[in-house]
């Protein structure tokens, strides 16, 4: 990591991470897809520890699930101090892509292997990560049309603001 990817406190910029992760994700779905994949999702960005320049940083990416025409890939980054070889995992997140086809409608991938019990556990992962996100998304929609002020407005108690309705 070179001094021109990091922000003012001198550690790398997540953004830089976010682009290099996007990249990785795309290059994993694409290889097994055989196809351009795009990014649909980017699932809970975890920024575990700071990036410092001057470290090498690895990306290891995998396929975890894959539908009819998206594919779930995991990323892991590590950081590895080259002077003291240690090595420590900074970030993970799970990207959904879309396989595309020339006239750039989404396009059937091929099914997954899963060859070992970490690819079946990655996979499972997914599917309940997929169904966890559902639910949420539809609790949310459901919440954000509920809004009832005289109720809701105890949620605000102990929090960091003041209500000036004016």
């Amino acid at each position: 990591m070179i001094p021109s990817y990091a922000n003012f406190g001198g550690k790398i910029h997540g953004a830089i991470l976010l682009s290099l992760m996007n990249k990785v994700a795309y290059v994993c779905s694409s290889k097994h897809a055989g196809t351009y994949c795009v990014t649909v999702s980017v699932d809970k960005v975890n920024f575990l520890q700071p990036v410092e320049v001057g470290v090498l940083v690895s990306l290891h990416a995998s396929v975890n699930y894959v539908g009819k025409t998206s594919l779930v890939v995991g990323i892991k980054i590590t950081a590895e101090n080259v002077k003291e070889g240690h090595v420590k995992h900074t970030n993970s997140s799970y990207f959904t892509m879309v396989a595309k086809g020339d006239d750039n409608k989404p396009m059937e991938v091929p099914g997954l292997i899963l060859e070992s019990m970490e690819d079946v556990r990655r996979f499972v992962q997914a599917i309940k990560r997929r169904k966890f996100n559902s639910d949420f998304e539809s609790k949310m929609k459901n919440a954000e049309k509920t809004f009832m002020f005289d109720e809701d407005i105890k949620l605000l108690e102990g929090q960091q603001c003041k209500v000036r309705l004016k």
